[in-house]
């Protein structure tokens, strides 16, 4: 079991459940048809009544919002569509005297074409940042310097007439990439971080954190031999030369090192990369790299037991020492869970996310159930599903606005959300399913608080117990505390398994079906129902 050291006791994230906001779809307070900082700041009281312990912010930073916030103008200035400084210092004030934990997103990578580092960059050959962003030469044939291709879709080099270079952008070409082998790029950037952690803030999601560093002679990426016509251009080259290179941990270690200037702060790190090259993230001991770099197995895997258990053992047996297990089943970059595994499966997705080893992360809607809502073309605002049409890939499906009443526009905001509500809005939303016994919001409600009264499941190792094609179960262990989870992944009733002596006696503390006054049952004769979950304290015997 790799529970690990930390530098710093006691670490909340280990304990407590992280909530991703997206601000643009949270609640908009001056009908402009986006969410802003002030009605976050009027939901903080739904945010701790739901039992999450800490919010973390998609980008607010000043920015033209070519990539809704992923391009930032400056740094240090919230973006006027959001609010202001003085609204971010009430939200955050706010959110701590709730007992909440805000933590930002952080865009290390690249900056608006609009900053004013890049305007300097780009006004000469010689201007004094002009070594802040990666430009080159073009090749013999005046083309890009290499075959480096855009995340989102094209050329990632863009061509500037006025000085006759390339400059890189791994995104869109709004976004140049930052030269982060650049000591004073790091050093302004480090400074950025400080400027928000004096503020109080109680950590950083730091975005796209494995592509700073890039290879230092651009050599051609090498072609991907599984791309299939349809899939993301992106995915015609494998990405060996212009992301993850070696030097990258040196960097990340660097950026801890500010982070730990400061007591008790998180970094997150996001990362697309194969179990085993994601883990290397945590650095020597969990003491030089993120101290949680996001683990997207669930996004990706097939829902189904067998997958699932094979990717959580896969998991804890690549965690190193020091380093500290998450999950996370939804983002704003890839369809909800509630699309992915089917409405009747979100509720034990719930139990999953909220039992396994390690801190979880939940996506805003997903508590309600929010599926993949259509998105008309005239209607379409990802800049990545306008470039790459082709590719049926669009992330506005899975930022669509939340839904908190059967009021005007799903009482998000007093004029059109800037994308559409699901077809469902008038039952899918806060204040119906806060009222009806068995939904999904109020088991998350009572998933989480019992979650926090459990120290099993906050600190106890985990133990696969059995996997079949229709069942999942595994066990939490602390000390001589036990916890059994059982999860029905059919369509069908399913009855439990054999149980392991520990659980003679035990009895069913949580469903995932609420009943009134429910009767403490007997774990020896569980019948599971389609797509419910147990979780059964171990009994008298136990060992």
């Amino acid at each position: 079991m790799n529970m690990g050291s930390l530098r710093r006791e006691p670490v909340w994230w280990r304990d407590e459940t992280i909530y991703q906001i997206y601000p643009r779809s949270y609640q908009d307070c001056d009908a402009d048809g986006v969410g802003d900082l002030p009605g976050i700041l009027a939901r903080l009281p739904y945010i701790a009544e739901l039992g999450v312990d800490c919010f973390w912010l998609s980008p607010i930073f000043a920015s033209p919002m070519d990539d809704f916030g992923y391009d930032v103008a400056d740094y240090r200035s919230i973006d006027p569509l959001f609010g202001t400084m003085d609204d971010f210092d009430a939200l955050l004030n706010a959110a701590h005297s709730h007992g909440l934990k805000l933590v930002l997103d952080f865009v290390p990578n690249h900056t608006s074409d609009r900053h004013e580092w890049f305007r300097e960059s780009r006004g000469s050959r010689t201007n004094a940042k002009r070594n802040w962003y990666i430009w080159k030469d073009p090749a013999p044939d005046g083309g890009p310097p290499n075959n480096w291709i855009s995340n989102f879709g094209g050329s990632a080099w863009e061509f500037d007439e006025r000085t006759g270079q390339y400059y890189y952008h791994a995104f869109l070409a709004s976004q140049p990439d930052l030269n982060w082998r650049n000591p004073e790029v790091r050093s302004a950037m480090f400074d950025v971080l400080r400027f928000w952690l004096d503020k109080g803030v109680d950590g950083f999601r730091v975005d796209v954190i494995w592509h700073l560093i890039k290879d230092a002679e651009f050599r051609d990426n090498p072609p991907n031999p599984e791309y299939r016509p349809g899939q993301p251009e992106i995915e015609k080259n494998l990405q060996v030369h212009s992301a993850d290179q070696p030097e990258i941990h040196d960097l990340v270690a660097q950026m801890r090192d500010v982070i730990e200037e400061y007591d008790n702060r998180l970094m997150i790190g996001e990362i697309y990369l194969p179990l085993e090259r994601m883990v290397r993230y945590y650095g020597e001991s969990g003491e030089s790299g993120v101290h949680l770099p996001f683990n997207f197995q669930l996004l990706q895997c097939q829902w189904e037991p067998k997958k699932i258990a094979g990717l959580v053992k896969e998991y804890e047996a690549a965690l190193p020492e020091g380093g500290w297990p998450n999950w996370v089943l939804s983002n704003h970059d890839q369809p909800r869970i509630a699309a992915r595994a089917g409405a009747r499966q979100a509720g034990i997705a719930a139990m999953l996310l909220l039992t396994l080893r390690g801190t979880p992360t939940l996506y805003y809607g997903d508590e309600i159930g929010l599926a993949e809502v259509d998105i008309p073309p005239d209607r379409i605002q990802d800049p990545w599903a306008r470039q790459e049409p082709d590719a049926s890939f669009n992330r506005d499906k899975a930022r669509t606005p939340m839904q908190w009443s059967s009021k005007e526009n799903a009482g998000f905001s007093g004029t059109q959300p800037w994308l559409p509500l699901s077809q469902d809005w008038r039952e899918r939303n806060v204040a119906q399913l806060d009222e009806q016994p068995g939904s999904l919001l109020r088991l998350y409600k009572r998933l989480l608080a019992f979650r926090k009264n459990e120290p099993a499941l906050r600190d106890g190792a985990y133990r696969e117990i059995h996997v079949g094609e229709t069942m999942f179960a595994y066990e939490r262990v602390l000390d001589k505390e036990r916890l059994l989870v059982l999860l029905n992944f059919s369509d069908d009733p399913v009855a439990a398994p054999p149980l392991p002596d520990s659980y003679r006696g035990g009895t069913v503390v949580f469903s995932s079906e609420e009943v009134d006054n429910p009767p403490e049952q007997d774990a020896a004769a569980i019948t599971l129902r389609p797509g419910a979950g147990v979780i059964v304290r171990g009994g008298e015997n136990r060992s």
